[in-house]
């Protein structure tokens, strides 16, 4: 790797195995020096570790040494001894997400160097040295091997949103590891108490990590953007759309466009720069309406262009008297889990259903899913029988992902929770 980027390649892992309470390197057999709870596996539980799946399940649980706190390190054994992985333990469905397979301390070197790979991967998929881009995701939870950790980079501020108990009682760790990869940052913000478990959550406050900074403007592919992390959505934008808002600029000039649930205007801005004859932008909070108007301004006036409504979506497509050639309709997750997955699927078809039949013949229709309990083929059936409700003929001319910075593992595809289609409806 070349040296101006500043960090070592990742450490190649393919000749440690574990086994017992010994790890073998190379023909050696070493002794383990790491103090941590043991949590044995029932009989054939071990084989999504042994393929590398980071999750754990409760009920594959056989014995513990003795009951992990919350949040605590532990290392995971099969049935016969065998070291498997190491994790944090949580008490819920999800007992152990892993973020190693060889044994490791867990100390400051070990995030460091999964910090450092993380980095490594942006470098590779040519961010962050973008010239037109300086805003991106540096770590996507399982897709970098850190579940329950992200962490997105606004213009030298990295916000950290931990997931799990146990990533957020590393921060510490991750900020000194976060310096040490990215030594530009003028800040760490956490952004954690809206994504921990209730409980634990009553007793954290967002807050810096490290040094503070004012909300700033982002650019991503040479389009301007206000970013609150701190009052903001998630972590103050939706990196996860920047590719597939490319996208929209070849099919906007010259036609009128709606922008469904804009939050801050992102599809709306690609739009009028792509020469969009008219764009709509709605979104039920005002308080979205007004960033997208703030976005609006600061990329150009669009007088006459633009015009922004503070209103529930299915109720406005309802009353509408517009129709429109490009539609983009990007919800918020439906479903949180399994459990609300009915309901989800159901909530996606009547939107796809009002928002295929406000489309002009010949129209163009951006439709977005990111929740994760609907998986591909669950959402292209949805809007298939949206398509059927709606009686329109349609032809599919994308099929739509997250993109590189927000990676998905190949052991892990429940990683990939962004689908999207763009349709040709006539």
């Amino acid at each position: 790797m070349p040296e101006k980027w500043g960090i070592s390649p990742p450490i190649d892992y393919s000749s440690f195995w574990g086994h017992g309470s010994r790890l073998r390197y190379k023909g050696f057999c070493l002794p383990l020096l790491f103090d941590m709870k043991k949590i044995t596996l029932k009989d054939k539980k071990d084989a999504s570790l042994r393929r590398f799946h980071p999750w754990v399940f409760s009920g594959a649980v056989a014995d513990m040494d003795a009951p992990p706190a919350d949040g605590e390190v532990v290392e995971v054994y099969a049935r016969n001894g065998t070291y498997l992985a190491t994790g944090h333990y949580q008490q819920s469905s999800i007992c152990v997400r892993i973020f190693s397979f060889v044994p490791t301390d867990a100390g400051q070197a070990f995030w460091t160097q999964k910090m450092q790979q993380a980095h490594y991967f942006r470098k590779k998929i040519g961010l962050p040295e973008q010239p037109k881009t300086n805003c991106y995701r540096l770590v996507h939870a399982e897709g970098d091997g850190l579940p329950g950790l992200i962490v997105d980079i606004y213009n030298g501020v990295a916000v950290l949103q931990c997931h799990s108990i146990g990533m957020h009682l590393e921060r510490a760790k991750l900020t000194q590891a976060l310096l040490e990869v990215c030594p530009q940052l003028e800040a760490v913000f956490d952004k954690s108490a809206e994504t921990l478990p209730e409980q634990y959550a009553r007793t954290m406050q967002n807050g810096y990590l490290y040094g503070s900074a004012a909300p700033r403007q982002v650019l991503e592919n040479g389009h301007t953007f206000l970013v609150n992390w701190e009052t903001g959505q998630k972590t103050g934008f939706f990196l996860d759309q920047r590719d597939n808002r490319q996208l929209l600029e070849r099919y906007v000039a010259g036609k009128s466009v709606l922008n469904a649930f804009c939050y801050s205007g992102g599809f709306s801005i690609y739009a009028l720069r792509a020469g969009a004859r008219m764009v709509h932008s709605v979104d039920v909070s005002q308080k979205a309406i007004e960033l997208t108007m703030q976005n609006v301004a600061l990329n150009a006036p669009f007088e006459g262009h633009h015009k922004a409504y503070a209103q529930d979506v299915l109720h406005f497509l309802q009353k509408t008297e517009q129709t429109y050639e490009v539609m983009v309709v990007d919800p918020p997750a439906f479903a949180k889990n399994i459990a609300k997955r009915h309901n989800a699927v159901q909530g996606y078809k009547r939107l796809n259903a009002l928002a295929i039949k406000k489309i002009s013949a010949g129209g163009i229709l951006f439709t977005f899913s990111c929740s994760q309990a609907v998986d591909r083929q669950l959402f292209y059936d949805t809007i298939v029988a949206a398509a059927l409700e709606a009686g329109r003929q349609i032809r599919v001319i994308h099929h739509l992902n997250q993109p590189a910075d927000h990676p998905v593992s190949l052991f892990h595809p429940e990683g990939a929770y962004l689908k999207g289609l763009v349709l040709f409806v006539t």
